[in-house]
């Protein structure tokens, strides 16, 4: 099943007093698990200030399919799509936390897009339109991606609200 990144995105806050961990299940509304959510979760007063390397990431298209469906990025990150098709795609987003555009021949890749800009990007191919990945930029201390039985866990979580 694929949930709409947006129909399920949220933001939690950890109302504890104390360390520990915080379990969630998503579903999409009909109590069935809801996979590729993505998941924030910040202390209260975060800055959203993150010290780290920028990381780099492989989008791949095969079988006319975005690999993953669903990326987690950082400010700063870079990511790069793979034509792994036998035939090109048109790869583009328009939105306002980043707009690029490329022809992929089969077997090139996207030249590296730096994603300066929080928040989501819907990307599509021009050629083929059922193509969909969405990558989602954030600066929150703790950001997971569900799994396919909708249940996500963050660990040793520091004491606060």
């Amino acid at each position: 099943m694929r949930c709409h990144l947006p129909c399920v995105l949220g933001v939690l806050l950890l109302t504890s007093a104390s360390a520990g961990e915080l379990s969630v299940r998503l579903d999409d509304g009909h109590g069935n698990p809801a996979a590729n959510a993505v998941v924030t979760l910040r202390r209260e007063g975060d800055n959203g200030t993150i010290q780290r390397t920028a990381a780099m990431k492989i989008i791949d298209q095969r079988d006319e399919t975005f690999i993953p469906y669903v990326e987690i990025f950082r400010p700063g990150d870079q990511v790069v799509f793979r034509n792994s098709d036998r035939t090109r795609h048109h790869v583009y987003s328009f939105a306002p936390a980043k707009t690029f555009e490329f022809v992929i021949a089969p077997g090139d890749s996207s030249p590296p897009i730096t994603l300066d800009h929080v928040g989501e990007i819907a990307v599509g191919c021009n050629i083929h339109d059922q193509m969909i990945t969405h990558l989602y930029v954030s600066d929150a201390p703790w950001v997971t991606r569900s799994p396919a039985d909708g249940r996500v866990v963050f660990s040793e979580l520091p004491k606060g609200t």
